[in-house]
């Protein structure tokens, strides 16, 4: 997503979800297969310049992807709305940018997709001179206003064994039908290791991703042994429903896993284990816009990297240069975010914090020092206020470090926890160079704060890696700490890059 300046557009006819697969492409990786993703670009129609809508999650050992993240488009019927699908394998070790890691691309326009048979289309991926670089399928849906979330949990019994040496590894994949028979993945569950009886963690699901608010739609769920390889064995099948699932609120609901290979195979065979519905439930998920409808105010906190990793202020080279000619880095990134928020908080009043600089006259190190030298009232007046306070203090403190994120979200964390009745919300946008030095620490407070009525933005600026911050972001894996999770994803990092802030 990105917070940059939009033209003015007609209101979209509705919304649309993009599945995404890929199928036959390049194998990068020498000992395994390649670990790949996909980045969605959009095309603006003012600048015709490409910008990061989204990306998958990375699948490890395959080189036939199902993705299960998908892409939510507004579909403005009357435009041609062009999007490039960048491929990727991705290595933890390495940034994506490389050539090296690049698997392939296609472009093709929103209407394309839509218009397809069945809203589906093949096209080749190219781009890798003198490559066959397979191909990726994209499914469109128009998606229903259903906006409640599922939770649920479910447990197995007497799974087939499929390992050599041990169990099995057994995982579960959701799927919903289509109206040509086809099924579109909305759901993995975790791995649980060598069991046969596993029970997975429960999990939430929003009822318009199982079945687009068709009650009785089919949903299929398929077992299978988790192989590090990534060439997973399945071990049967079942199918069920939306409505089928929710009439098993108040009691246990037991499916037959079947093996269809098996049952023509065995005369006797019953079936290769089963699988219980241990819970159900479903609450209504109320949009951002309901919030605020209902008279929530965002409070809007920053906190900016006072560390000497960050350069010089009076050097061009720094990311906090005080040129008269052109914003900083910084300065970039807290205007982005910021002029964005500041229109849903009411009193325009916005606290503001530097963290890991040295503070005159005795030079005392401080993770959470107001940028106005008021510690009564840390409070600025509107986006120009803080930056006017950023500049004041790039003027009087001295870059110092080490990067300390756990004070500032603790502090924001304590002024949460006094609010219940749901009338207040606190965002934190924290600005940083990508080094982060209390990670522990930090994980600690987002998990401690992840109950409140708050959320934190992370914005990287500068070339530092951010392996580290990526890893507060808990899209993928939620954020834990001594063995405590995060009871929902608070955190958003993301870059800034030309001005324009990407997530």
């Amino acid at each position: 997503m990105s917070f940059s300046g939009a033209s003015e557009r007609s209101v979209p006819a509705t919304k649309i979800e993009i599945t995404v697969s890929c199928r036959n492409l390049l194998d990068l990786d020498t000992f395994s297969k390649s670990d790949p993703m996909v980045v969605l670009y959009t095309q603006s129609r003012a600048s015709q310049e490409w910008r990061e809508f989204g990306r998958t999650e990375v699948i490890d050992n395959t080189l036939n992807p199902d993705f299960v993240r998908k892409f939510v488009l507004d579909y403005f019927f009357e435009e041609k709305q062009n999007l490039r699908f960048d491929v990727y394998n991705v290595d933890s070790k390495t940034n994506i940018s490389k050539p090296k890691d690049f698997l392939g691309q296609a472009f093709l326009a929103l209407g394309e997709v839509i218009g397809g048979q069945g809203s589906r289309v093949e096209r080749p991926l190219t781009g890798v001179p003198g490559k066959k670089c397979g191909t990726i399928l994209l499914t469109a849906e128009e998606l229903s206003n259903c906006r409640d979330i599922a939770t649920m949990q479910l447990c197995a019994n007497k799974l087939d064994k499929k390992d050599f040496f041990g169990k099995s590894d057994p995982f579960l994949v959701f799927y919903r039908s289509n109206e040509d028979g086809t099924f579109t993945i909305c759901h993995k569950t975790e791995v649980v290791k060598n069991t046969l009886n596993p029970v997975w963690q429960p999990f939430s699901i929003p009822v318009r991703a199982l079945c687009n608010g068709d009650y009785d739609r089919t949903v299929k769920i398929d077992v299978y042994d988790w192989d590090r390889d990534g060439s997973h064995d399945f071990i049967g099948e079942f199918t069920t429903s939306y409505r089928e699932l929710s009439k098993a609120q108040n009691q246990f609901t037991v499916y037959e896993v079947l093996n269809p290979r098996k049952k023509c195979k065995k005369k006797k065979y019953v079936n290769s284990g089963t699988v219980t519905l241990l819970s159900f439930s479903v609450d209504s998920e109320f949009t951002f816009v309901d919030y605020i409808k209902g008279g929530t105010q965002l409070n809007f906190t920053v906190a900016i990297d006072f560390t000497a990793s960050n350069g010089n202020p009076l050097q061009p080279t720094s990311l906090h240069y005080m040129s008269p000619y052109q914003l900083s880095a910084y300065a970039m990134a807290l205007k982005a975010v910021g002029e964005i928020i500041q229109d849903y908080d009411s009193d325009k009043l916005f606290p503001a914090y530097g963290f890991g600089a040295k503070l005159p006259p005795e030079g005392r190190i401080s993770h959470q020092f107001p940028l106005n030298n008021n510690d009564e009232d840390p409070n600025c007046v509107g986006i120009e206020g803080v930056l006017e306070s950023y500049f004041q203090s790039l003027r009087t403190v001295q870059l110092y470090g080490p990067t300390y994120f756990a004070p500032v979200i603790n502090q924001v964390a304590r002024a949460a926890a006094k609010i219940s009745d749901g009338s207040q919300y606190y965002v934190l946008l924290i600005i940083t160079d990508g080094v982060i030095s209390d990670m522990t620490q930090t994980k600690e407070a987002i998990v401690s704060a992840s109950s409140l009525p708050m959320s934190i933005i992370i914005v990287g600026v500068g070339p530092a890696m951010f392996e580290a911050m990526e890893e507060l972001d808990g899209d993928d894996v939620r954020v834990s700490s001594r063995g405590r999770y995060a009871e929902r994803d608070i955190v958003q990092a993301g870059c800034c890059s030309h001005g324009g802030f990407i997530v």
